[in-house]
């Protein structure tokens, strides 16, 4: 918990370090907004045809009684809509910071020079931040649904689906966004997913505690222009943190 509680810190960490840089806040925002007009529509779309997709899935319930069809029907709507917020979010970050790449690579070097900087710092072109973010952002996603896709099933489970599954998919959602939250400090070291990914699994807990107040603030409307770029900056104190406590584990590691 403790882990948690410094990883929640870090999130609001972030906000600090952004109001006393407008600057770096205004620029952080500006890819989120393109990215939110873009899925914006996409959630609309899924939101108004939610019923009937409800029904397309649940041929089965069409014998029950009134009252089991709708509950059901219920259930796999919200199933449907909760995993579909989660892919998007996931997705939502990976490509924000995508196509923001120099402006958060911007973000990033600001901020980590007023923290003592990074020693040998990768220079990295917008060409190639934007194709390490997608190429990392889709596996991220694809990864994602292997956890999401038995969620939506589990959404079908009286009770279960209503209470424990939304707070599964919720942490689910905090983890893959975080892995992505931590991506541009790690890029700026030369180190990518596969080197960041069992970095920040041995601090699942600090991973955590930045990915879900950022994840839920992420689900009120519009709250992403903001939240994005504070969970970014949290998200430079987090890399800098496990990065740091890897460093000191290598020996015992070796050992």
């Amino acid at each position: 918990m403790r882990d948690f509680f410094k990883g929640f810190g870090m999130f609001w960490q972030g906000l600090g370090i952004l109001l006393r840089s407008p600057k770096l806040l205004l620029i952080g925002a500006l890819p989120a907004v393109l990215t939110t007009l873009l899925l914006l529509g996409g959630v609309v779309a899924l939101a108004f045809w939610i019923d009937d997709l409800s029904l397309v899935l649940t041929p089965f319930a069409d014998e029950w009684s009134p009252r089991w069809q709708v509950l059901i029907r219920v259930a796999v709507g919200i199933g449907v809509f909760g995993a579909v917020l989660a892919i998007c979010l996931i997705g939502f970050t990976a490509l924000t910071i995508a196509v923001g790449g120099p402006f958060y690579e911007h973000i990033a070097e600001k901020v980590e020079d007023d923290l003592g900087g990074v020693p040998g710092a990768v220079e990295l072109s917008w060409w190639r931040l934007l194709v390490m973010g997608l190429k990392d952002g889709l596996a991220l996603v694809l990864r994602s649904l292997m956890f999401t896709i038995p969620l939506l099933f589990a959404g079908f489970i009286p009770v279960v689906g209503q209470t424990v599954v939304p707070v599964l998919l919720a942490l689910v959602t905090a983890w893959f966004l975080a892995l992505e939250l931590i991506a541009v400090p790690f890029y700026r070291r030369g180190m990518g997913l596969k080197q960041r990914r069992p970095i920040l699994r041995r601090r699942r807990a600090l991973a955590l505690g930045l990915g879900l107040p950022a994840s839920l603030l992420c689900l009120i409307p519009f709250a992403a222009l903001i939240v994005m770029p504070v969970a970014f900056v949290g998200g430079v104190l987090v890399a800098r943190e496990v990065l740091v406590t890897d460093a000191a584990d290598q020996p015992l590691r070796a050992a």
